[in-house]
């Protein structure tokens, strides 16, 4: 079992005190009610001060302030400890959110109308994420991570989409046979280079892993080798200098030609188009396996909202939050943001995400590898440099022994 008892402790004690600071200095006084609303995607940022200036100009009586500092969860954690909690957190379903709701700082929001609004497969990652029932966070937009392609380059060469794995090599190689580059690799970012690893893991070898390796249940030593092995075959089929190149050097080249697939999130189409606005591009869900019909397109919370436990304007925090939630409003923030949203019957219509709907509408989602493992684990690094060294066996052990050492910690 995750030994929690410590964090738990520590942070049910910040919560008590909060709550008895904050209702010391409750304003009482008439006037706006005045609620800060924290964040951490810079790129949103005016994305939601639209939002934000039409709900205060609707509601006279309160005031909705936006916060985004860099190093945003840093910045969160280190408020959360001098009981300085928001009122209202937005972030991704990361474990820093984990870690947040299973302390008892945010509001448990099962009892509102809040969920209702929301697709249920996103409540059920949360709940996987936390390992918790209530519900901390309420899902806002989704984002997507598959594989991009120049539609333009697979025309003129006449390719077809891939459906499976081997016909996802298949592509890689006639590409690379006509001296042409299959996969701009970007992993001079380490972050990058978890990006088939948020695909690969939970397709082949499925979330449950990590609720049981949570429990010791398992270890990727005896469940992750097909993962690695595939890791390194994708490896193949990059340009000569993966790892000379990072994530702004892969919107650019890519949008420019200098690749015909491009395994990325759909919080780049945004840059790829400001590079090259006439770039026709396509999306399809990296084919991790040979049964078509059991690839599931990854696709993770990008934003949840959540209401502090002490803020004295729970109320006003979930009406702000409903507001977010109205169609019109959610429509607004997913089409500026090239996003998903989690809202029931909210689409996305950008055309370079028409293949993926398919696999929202019936539900083949599943989340990202890396919402389930500890920050502490430093996933990135480890990934990036295992790719640099190809070593299996000691990539598959480094993974257990980190767990381990975080799961002990806590």
């Amino acid at each position: 079992m995750w030994k929690w008892g410590k964090w738990l402790s520590i942070l049910a004690s910040i919560l008590l005190m909060a709550i008895i600071v904050s209702a010391c200095n409750r304003d009482d006084a008439p006037g706006k009610v005045k609620i800060e609303f924290f964040q951490n995607k810079p790129e949103a940022k005016g994305s939601f001060d639209k939002l934000i200036s039409r709900f205060n100009q609707e509601h006279p009586g309160i005031e909705v302030t936006q916060v985004n500092p860099p190093e945003a969860e840093t910045v969160l954690l280190t408020r959360v400890v001098k009981n300085d909690v928001p009122d209202i957190v937005g972030l991704g379903a990361t474990d820093t959110y984990s870690i947040l709701a299973q302390s008892g700082i945010f509001t448990d929001l099962a009892n509102t109308e809040l969920p209702r609004t929301v697709d249920p497969i996103y409540l059920k990652m949360l709940k996987d994420v936390t390992g918790a029932d209530p519900v901390y966070g309420i899902p806002y937009a989704a984002n997507a991570n598959g594989v991009m392609y120049n539609k333009t380059l697979f025309k003129e060469m006449g390719l077809q989409v891939p459906k499976t794995w081997d016909e996802l090599i298949a592509t890689a190689q006639k590409i690379k046979a006509a001296g042409k580059i299959p996969f701009y690799f970007t992993y001079k970012d380490d972050w990058q280079t978890n990006l088939p690893f948020n695909a690969l893991g939970p397709n082949l070898v499925g979330i449950d892993f990590f609720l049981q390796r949570r429990e010791n249940q398992v270890t990727f030593q005896d469940k992750y080798r097909e993962v690695a092995e595939k890791q390194l075959e994708l490896l193949k089929y990059g340009h000569g200098d993966n790892f000379g190149k990072n994530y702004a050097d892969g919107n650019r080249a890519f949008a420019n030609g200098q690749g015909f697939m491009y395994i990325q999130g759909s919080w780049a189409i945004s840059e790829i188009r400001k590079a090259n606005p006439k770039v026709e591009l396509g999306f399809f869900p990296l084919p991790t396996g040979n049964d078509e019909q059991a690839v599931k397109l990854v696709s993770g919370i990008d934003t949840l909202l959540a209401v502090s436990e002490s803020t004295p304007h729970k109320k006003e925090a979930e009406e702000f939050i409903a507001f977010l939630l109205k169609p019109e409003n959610s429509k607004q923030y997913i089409t500026e943001q090239t996003l998903f949203s989690a809202v029931k019957g909210v689409t996305q219509d950008d055309p370079s995400v028409a293949e993926l709907l398919p696999y929202f509408k019936s539900g083949r989602v599943i989340d990202f590898a890396d919402h389930y493992i500890p920050k502490a684990v430093q996933l990135n690094s480890i990934v990036q440099a295992f790719l640099q060294n190809g070593d299996i066996d000691a990539y598959l052990a480094k993974l257990d022994s980190e767990w381990d050492k975080v799961a002990n910690r806590r």
